[in-house]
């Protein structure tokens, strides 16, 4: 594989929070801040309460992993805190934009923008090269880096050229990942982002996310299963029935090196 070479940083960052309890954090520091949020669907006749009144901060270029099985309301909060959804009630703001009452219009430049989203399954266009695919990103914003720089820091740049179908699931995802910080997102969202790989690929995967966070301090969320993934994050929030169970500060942050399951 080729080399993996680091991410430019477009501004000076402070990676780690500091320590005790997110909210009580400067105002500059929190760049998510949720109160009361919930999201309820319709099945037929009745309502399906996928979040429950979540409160919740997120500092500046946290690693944050999200734990829970299905049904937990993981994916609901991402949406969410992604601007692909609207929140049934409470309040939720991303630095000065309040997304809980934004239009689609608002929502829709604040993922272009601002967030770079990754998903288990990556998503590419079948008939488009792997730097096709990475600049149907870089096209839609100015300070973006190049389709070519992108891929070749995650370490793909021998490969720009080949269709997602002559590629590894891992190769994918890794292109997935190229595509979403190339517009040098705020933040970054990651949704069981190694559901689909095997071992040595999904570790490799996980080092591409951390090296992200790490050298650009981009604020990032992981949806995992994977309790192992929590080792590697300065936060681990912990899910069950559309709620916030526990919200737990590692110590120490592993590498995914150091992590095994």
């Amino acid at each position: 594989m080729a080399d993996i070479l680091p991410f430019p940083c477009p501004q000076a960052t402070t990676r780690l929070p500091p320590p005790g309890d997110p909210a009580c954090a400067p105002p500059a520091r929190r760049v998510y801040r949720a109160r009361g949020l919930t999201r309820t669907y319709r099945s037929g006749e009745s309502e399906v309460f996928a979040l429950r009144g979540v409160d919740l901060d997120v500092l500046a270029g946290e690693f944050v992993v999200l734990l829970g099985p299905s049904g937990s309301g993981k994916s609901t909060l991402l949406n969410l805190l992604g601007g692909l959804d609207s929140p049934s009630s409470g309040h939720l703001v991303w630095r000065d934009l309040d997304l809980a009452h934004a239009s689609e219009a608002e929502r829709t430049l604040y993922r272009r923008q601002h967030v770079g989203f990754v998903f288990q399954f990556y998503n590419l266009i079948a008939s488009l090269d792997a730097r096709e695919n990475v600049e149907l990103v870089t096209d839609l914003v100015e300070a973006s880096i190049t389709a070519a720089d992108a891929l070749e820091r995650v370490g793909l740049a021998h490969r720009q050229h080949h269709f997602p179908s002559q590629l590894s699931g891992g190769e994918q995802q890794r292109v997935a990942i190229a595509r979403a910080i190339a517009k040098r997102p705020d933040v970054l969202l990651c949704d069981e982002p190694t559901g689909a790989l095997d071992y040595p690929t999904g570790k490799l995967v996980l080092e591409v996310i951390e090296r992200v966070n790490r050298e650009t301090g981009t604020t990032t969320l992981v949806i995992t299963h994977n309790a192992a993934i929590a080792g590697m994050a300065d936060r681990v929030l912990r899910l069950a029935d559309g709620r916030i169970i526990a919200d737990q500060r590692n110590p120490k942050r592993l590498s995914p090196a150091e992590l095994s399951w």
